[in-house]
């Protein structure tokens, strides 16, 4: 029998144990919301070639305010380089467009008095003013991305201004969902007396989605060491399988021993935290099994302060317990808290650069309704006492996940 350990070691536990995030090559835009497993180089210059930032005219020489040049053509974006310029003489350029190779400066439309053949400047030029020079940007062959960056939608931008097809991310763990109890019905289902609707499956859908990865529903096991062998076998195949209740010390919970059938090995199965005590993590050759706490409460701040930052180490992201935690001010009372951290949810928002929180105090850790909303977690520390309006706390924004 284990002891309980605190979120910290938890987490300690769970990072030892993880292997090294798996490389795999996508084309790019499959790639959104996974991490860079390589770097990336400029595949051209940029700008190809030295450019025109504005539109106006290109001239050769110095200008004094009030000249008069003839303008001898025109060079739009897209135009090939090579355009002549002849001294004494003004080319009309657009924005983007190749510069003439003696051009000295680009002066902006709206520093003349144009006219179709001649423009007259009503300010004088500068030299090199309004030219993008070819490489300023980055050289062919440059590296312009690093492993471990995150593509977004910028990246996959600058990606497709290189040409850039295919590139190597860490691929994406593929993760299944198991809800258990013979209380528990689907959503869709009529409850009678003593009876539940699953929250559980929807809530894990949900939250994988925010990390880009389809979970698989593998539906509601039976409070029975058969027909939950039957899902956990099926469940073991993925990467990482997630169980919801079954992991206390009833008689009826079961999940514990049914995992050590299939050869998983118990990292820990209490963690000191309210709500969420009772959580199992273990290992096997072929990957991962969370149980979760029933309590739909102590669910969703277990995977919320572990299950998710885990989930998104295999991915390649730089996460942990309570990594991204800010500090902010209290805008109502906190209580205190007993011989656990306590997390409960909170509103935020900003207000003269300082983040202030609402805490969203519950029932109990079965008040979903206090659970299910806010943005955010605040932790009350073990043995603190309770906290006036005004107090600083610590929060985790969690994006997505709550309401």
């Amino acid at each position: 029998m284990m002891t309980s350990i605190s979120p910290e070691e938890a987490w300690r536990r769970l990072a030892a144990g993880r292997s090294d995030p798996t490389p795999e090559s996508l084309p790019r835009r499959e790639a959104a919301g996974r991490v860079l497993a390589a770097p990336v180089q400029a595949t051209v210059d940029l700008p190809p070639c030295d450019m025109s930032a504005m539109d106006g005219y290109a001239v050769s020489g110095g200008i004094v305010a009030r000249s008069t040049l003839p303008v001898t053509g025109t060079i739009a974006a897209g135009d090939p380089p090579g355009h002549v310029l002849a001294p004494g003489t003004a080319v009309r350029i657009m924005t983007g467009a190749p510069v003439p190779a003696d051009t000295e400066a680009v002066v902006p439309v709206e520093q003349t008095d144009a006219g179709e053949e001649r423009v007259t400047f009503t300010a004088p030029s500068q030299a090199g003013a309004h030219i993008r020079k070819q490489g300023e940007v980055v050289r062919a062959g440059d590296e312009i991305l690093t492993a471990g960056t995150a593509v977004s939608a910028t990246v996959l931008g600058l990606l497709a201004a290189h040409g850039v097809e295919t590139i190597d991310v860490y691929r994406a763990p593929r993760v299944a969902t198991l809800s258990t109890g013979d209380e528990i019905l689907p959503p869709d289902r009529e409850p009678g007396p003593g009876q539940l609707r699953d929250s559980h499956t929807d809530f894990l859908l949900a939250a994988g989605a925010t990390l880009g990865l389809g979970f698989k529903a593998l539906g509601i096991a039976r409070d029975d060491e058969a027909d939950l062998a039957r899902h956990i076998e099926r469940g073991i195949s993925h990467d990482v399988l997630l169980i919801t209740g079954g992991v206390s010390k009833g008689i009826f919970d079961l999940v514990k021993d049914v995992l050590a059938g299939y050869g998983c090995r118990t990292l820990f199965d209490e963690v000191a935290i309210q709500p969420g005590k009772p959580l199992v993590a273990a290992r096997h050759d072929k990957g991962w099994v969370f149980g979760l706490p029933g309590n739909p409460a102590s669910a969703i701040v277990c995977f919320a302060l572990l299950v998710r930052p885990f989930l998104r180490t295999m991915m390649g992201f730089k996460d942990g317990y309570w990594h991204g935690a800010l500090s902010a001010e209290l805008e109502a009372p906190l209580p205190g808290a007993h011989g656990r951290d306590r997390f409960v949810t909170a509103s935020l928002r900003i207000k003269e650069g300082r983040i202030l929180a609402t805490p969203n105090l519950p029932e109990g850790s079965h008040d979903v309704v206090a659970y299910g909303s806010g943005s955010a977690l605040v932790r009350i520390s073990a043995s603190s006492p309770p906290a006036p309006v005004g107090s600083a706390c610590e929060v985790l924004p969690l994006p997505g996940l709550l309401g």
